[in-house]
């Protein structure tokens, strides 16, 4: 393939491997380091691919990426860089950036995107009939965004968030439980032109049918018992801006139906009402369950399904990206430090090749909660192996019984656990010791089911095998 290729940027070393990679190519290989000059150099030869330096052009990198987009919108531009930004990515998707790649490059998969990149280059100019500048989108600042990563997986994500943020576009995530799915839809709302508007969530699990339909759409004065005013819903409140659907897959179908006919028409009525209202509002949907499956057990609309995912994303557990786990520990260090007022200045390597081995059944919101109660318990400035000793061992044992998945097993366990201090407990308990141990294990496995489950009672109830009521009343009793 004949092609222009020109890199932006003073690193002579990754000038030499591209001509390397692509010297038994008809390619025509350019370089330099001056923003002006590559503008010119574009204008002039108009280059099918452009390669971004973002490490030697420090601060100017996404400057000369919109800049060469406005002066030709049809150049496909890759960014290459050190950085673990996350920012820095969706940005550059965003503004029109054809790929991003971070160092080291694995210079089989660059030949790869350059040629990818040139070809479509070439089909921009074929098909495309008219010139002019490319506006680069208004974003938020991210500083919400807490959601980080560096991971190959991961670094799909941001470029997906940088595609698809400009757009109004329905959007499902799915993933299991605590690998940030509403920080991924706060990340797209925060680079969205919506981004000044309202953004609201709502936990499809925690209402009953009835209340959530008055949560999402409101309701008329006297359209039910206690409806003494006219209530107005999240989707008119929302109204410009986003509205964040977790655990949609809980949602009954007589809701279902409703939020299909927003997505397609923009319209809804209040519960006891019959005015229409019209609304603007972008749904970003949430799920770890399997909508495919759902709809299979017929618990979920095939049509909503289908209007859901316009666009689609996956969020990967934590344990098949294990590379983001320094990355994590680093930034829950820190905030846990500030929260408790503590100077933790880091964790020793023993210590973090510890975490990087465990299976992280609970992803995220599992490391998170280890690392705060690690720096609680650490009483130097660095967080050792004792520091999570607490922790370990019970997260050990119990892993190793529920994959043995025998009562048998799980009653050796727990005598395990009381033998050596059995006497003692007889002792300074005695005649109570059954009604004790019952109640402590009780309120032990209610909080765990709840941290599970993000404080969510429908889900506690549900994981314990108990109605929401019974578990009502249990909090209730410890509360008194």
């Amino acid at each position: 393939m004949d092609m222009k290729l020109l890199i932006i940027g003073n690193d002579a070393d990754l000038f030499a491997l591209f001509r390397k990679e692509f010297s038994a190519e008809e390619t025509d290989l350019g370089l330099t380091g001056d923003i002006a000059e590559a503008m010119k150099f574009i204008a002039q030869h108009r280059p099918n691919v452009a390669v971004i330096d973002l490490d030697v052009q420090e601060g100017t990198g996404l400057e000369a990426l919109r800049l060469a987009k406005e002066v030709d919108p049809s150049l496909s531009v890759i960014i290459v860089t050190g950085s673990k930004d996350t920012r820095q990515v969706i940005e550059a998707m965003k503004m029109g950036a054809y790929d991003y790649q971070t160092r080291p490059l694995n210079i089989h998969k660059i030949r790869s995107v350059v040629l990818k990149a040139a070809e479509c280059n070439l089909l921009t100019r074929k098909t495309v009939r008219f010139a002019g500048g490319r506006e680069s989108f208004g974003a938020g600042d991210g500083q919400g965004d807490v959601m980080i990563g560096a991971s190959p997986e991961m670094l799909e994500v941001w470029k997906m968030v940088g595609r698809v943020a400009g757009s109004s576009a329905a959007v499902l995530i799915q993933g299991e439980s605590g690998t940030g799915k509403e920080l991924l839809a706060r990340a797209i709302y925060n680079y969205s032109e919506r981004h000044h508007k309202p953004f609201l969530a709502v936990n499809c699990a925690a209402l009953p049918e009835n209340l959530l339909e008055s949560e999402l759409f409101g309701h008329e004065k006297g359209a039910f018992t206690d409806a003494h005013t006219r209530r107005i819903g999240k989707f008119e409140q929302c109204n410009g801006g986003t509205i964040f659907l977790d655990e949609i897959a809980e949602m009954s179908l007589a809701n279902q139906g409703k939020l299909l006919r927003v997505l397609e028409n923009q319209e809804f009525e209040r519960v006891g009402g019959n005015e229409t209202i019209r609304v603007d509002v972008r749904v970003i949907a949430a799920t770890n369950k399997s909508l495919v499956q759902a709809v299979k057990d017929k618990s979920f609309r095939l049509d909503l399904f289908y209007r859901l995912r316009v666009i689609s994303f996956f969020l990967p557990p934590l344990r098949e990206r294990i590379e983001d786990i320094p990355l994590l520990v680093e930034l829950f260090i820190g905030k846990f430090s500030h929260l408790h007022g503590k100077s933790i200045r880091g964790i020793a390597p023993k210590a973090l090749e510890q975490l990087i081995d465990l299976p992280w059944e609970g992803n995220i919101r599992e490391l998170k909660n280890i690392i705060n109660s690690a720096v609680v318990l650490c009483q130097g400035d660095i967080l050792l192996p004792e520091d999570f000793a607490k922790l370990m061992p019970e997260r050990d044992g119990c892993r190793h019984v529920e994959h043995s998945g025998a009562t048998g097993d799980l009653a050796a366990y727990f005598r395990q656990i009381l033998e050596p201090d059995f006497d003692v407990i007889c002792r300074k308990m005695a005649g109570k010791v059954y009604d004790a141990l019952q109640g402590e294990l009780e309120r032990v496995v209610i909080s765990m089911a709840l941290e599970r489950s993000g404080n969510n009672q429908v889900h506690a109830a549900k994981l314990l095998g108990i109605s929401r009521n019974t578990l009502r009343s249990r909090l209730a009793r410890e509360m008194a």
